[in-house]
């Protein structure tokens, strides 16, 4: 079974949004100026900077741009060319190919059956 592993806000505000959650929630926010992205910390983590607690999950934040309007889950996949190509048999349209993410793994984003924008995230 896939986990739910990952969230992403967008925002059109940068300092306005990562002040709102840091103020409001007492996230730990990490820009990462080399991806436009920031990474967000909710739930403690272990050494491998995953969560430490059960059903926590961390995310990121990012500019409003393109498909990403709203906020997404993100599904932790052993392949996303093999999770694509189930997802396009049920119905499903990829949005943004399989993209690499550093040295950290591959990432990419569809559309469900009902619309929804889901991202998908490969290990590297």
């Amino acid at each position: 079974m896939d986990k739910v592993i990952h969230f992403e806000l967008p925002f059109d505000d940068g300092e306005r949004a990562t002040t709102f959650y840091r103020e409001a929630f007492g996230w730990e926010l990490d820009s990462m100026p080399q991806f436009q992205y920031t990474m967000v910390t909710t739930t403690p983590t272990n050494e491998q900077g995953r969560p430490a607690e059960p059903g926590g999950i961390n995310g990121g934040m990012m500019a409003r741009q393109g498909p990403i309007t709203a906020p997404i889950v993100t599904i932790g996949v052993a392949s996303i060319d093999e999770a694509v190509a189930t997802i396009e048999k049920l119905g499903g349209k990829l949005a943004i190919g399989r993209q690499p993410v550093g040295d950290m793994g591959f990432s990419a984003y569809f559309h469900d059956t009902e619309g929804n924008l889901v991202g998908l995230w490969e290990k590297a």
